[in-house]
């Protein structure tokens, strides 16, 4: 267990130092802010939506700590092709995974490399970090004008 944890630090920070689409995506065609006003975090999301509903582009700038910037890129990477019901139901999932009680083993099915993240459960108040983006890109898909926030 030991080196799957060790795997998910690497991952994590290697994402934090080199963030996957972190860039204003020039033709975007949603866009929302994103804020944790507990740490700080602030990001920009980005997204342009094919007519046929899935996300062909998505991006992020901004700044925060390592869980929230390696949380954006990852997530920007996985979503890449994915309807918005897709997206929503992934959000579930891996919300389910950084809320499951201490002790139980909750399911990474279907979350890909986003399953780092399981061990973030383990500080509650880091939770709101790594769902920083995903709130920005549902309020961006969701097109309602609002900052979106982890409270």
């Amino acid at each position: 267990m030991d080196d799957l944890r060790e795997l998910y630090q690497a991952t994590i920070l290697e994402h934090n130092k080199q963030p996957r689409n972190f860039a204003k995506l020039a033709n975007a065609t949603h866009e929302a802010d994103g804020h944790n006003p507990l740490c700080g975090d602030a990001l920009t999301l980005y997204a342009r939506v094919d007519a046929g509903g899935r996300v062909a582009e998505v991006s992020f700038q901004g700044s925060g700590c390592a869980i929230s910037k390696a949380s954006a890129s990852l997530m920007t990477e996985y979503v890449k092709g994915k309807t918005i019901d897709e997206i929503v139901q992934v959000f579930e999932r891996f919300h389910a995974l950084l809320t499951a009680p201490p002790g139980t083993s909750p399911s990474t099915d279907g979350l890909g490399k986003l399953a780092v993240f399981s061990g973030v459960r383990e500080y509650p108040v880091r939770v709101k970090c790594a769902t920083l983006a995903w709130h920005a890109l549902k309020a961006a898909l969701e097109a309602n004008g609002e900052i979106a926030k982890t409270e």
